[in-house]
């Protein structure tokens, strides 16, 4: 088999080696059935027990309570970014947005579409760099609920400690954290993820919310994209990608066989200290980009002396077989993602490479 390479691509991103194997294993014959997954009626009772048996290991692995829908959709977080103020959003009864960066920028963008927004917290003035202290929040009277972005991809912060949000419902868009650490489901209205990051394969967007709100679909809102249409159908009104969701289906089996979110969350903090550690101990060689109570455990931003010197470590990590360390374009730098697929020995790699890189040109 070819080595494979060290995988660090900001989403998708890096699946479990076990996971691949065991999907190429089924690929032309699931189960005995004379096919792929692929090639099956999403109404069969094969597919069915897949599909059902995805959504019952969520419940498990996340902790989610009986009160809570498990959608499997299409069209990424991006498509949330509308569907939620389409599904929540009243009039006189605002959005609030916590905006920590691109990701949080782009959902209250489409908000702004649909409805009345505000914005209930900001650190654009730090440049995004870290994440909002509870103290800061702002909720506006009378809001419909409040959104945020459990984990920055771009600038490489995360949520320590989630904010309470009262009576209004908190929403989040955990595309790049889903799964990484235990959470208090129960703590949120909704909580919606693209899976191509830590759940599975590009293609399913995982949506879990509450009872009440999934209920309350307007009537004008289009079929497809009302919340109470999913949940009726259990994610089967139209066709699901029932192979990205039969990938999650693996995966979450992977993670509960590695011990479960408790165990995952061990080994990504075991993971990125390492990397975090070569940072702190270079003498300003290396900056983090986040402020350290903030830093992301999904992915680690840094910065070297100048974008020259960059651009060699981008070349000659590359000339190594690590793949996807070059910021993302509108901020540069660059960034290891470290999600829960990314073997603690490519992050071991790594570290190792920055301190010989730094042995070389410091």
């Amino acid at each position: 088999m070819t080595q494979r390479a060290y995988n660090f691509n900001a989403g998708p991103a890096a699946l479990p080696l076990d996971v691949l194997k065991q999907a190429q294993e089924q690929f032309v014959d699931f189960n005995g059935a004379g096919m792929s997954i692929m090639e099956m009626s999403h109404r069969s009772a094969q597919y069915e027990q897949v599909h059902e048996e995805t959504a019952s290991l969520m419940r498990e692995l996340f902790g989610i309570p009986d009160n809570y829908h498990v959608l499997f959709l299409q069209g990424g977080a991006s498509t949330q970014f509308a569907m939620l103020p389409m599904n929540l959003l009243r009039p006189g009864r605002p959005g609030a947005y916590i905006m920590t960066g691109s990701w949080a920028d782009k959902a209250l963008k489409e908000a702004k579409l649909i409805g009345e927004t505000a914005i209930a917290a900001s650190t654009e003035g730090d440049r995004f760099t870290r994440m909002p202290d509870p103290s800061e929040i702002r909720i506006p009277e009378h809001a419909a609920y409040v959104h945020l972005t459990s984990n920055e991809t771009i600038e490489g912060t995360q949520y320590a400690v989630y904010p309470d949000t009262g009576s209004v419902p908190l929403v989040a868009d955990m595309s790049s954290d889903i799964l990484s650490r235990p959470v208090d489901v129960s703590q949120f209205g909704v909580i919606y993820a693209g899976a191509q990051k830590n759940l599975g394969p590009s293609g399913v967007t995982v949506v879990i919310i509450r009872d009440d709100l999934a209920a309350e679909s307007p009537e004008g809102v289009p079929t497809m994209l009302r919340y109470n249409t999913h949940a009726k159908n259990r994610s089967l009104y139209n066709t699901p990608p029932s192979f990205s969701i039969y990938m999650v289906n693996l995966v979450l089996k992977w993670i509960k066989s590695n011990g479960g979110v408790a165990a995952i969350e061990r080994q990504n903090r075991e993971k990125t200290d390492l990397i975090y550690n070569v940072i702190d101990a270079s003498g300003g060689f290396y900056r983090g980009v986040a402020h350290p109570a903030s830093r992301s455990r999904m992915n680690v931003t840094f910065r070297l002396g100048d974008e020259e010197l960059e651009k060699k470590f981008v070349k000659e990590s590359e000339a190594e077989g690590f793949v996807g360390l070059k910021g993302h374009r509108s901020v540069g730098g660059l960034r290891a993602s470290t999600y829960n697929a990314v073997p603690y020995e490519s992050c071991k790699a790594l570290a190792d490479f920055m301190n010989e890189f730094m042995r070389r040109h410091g």
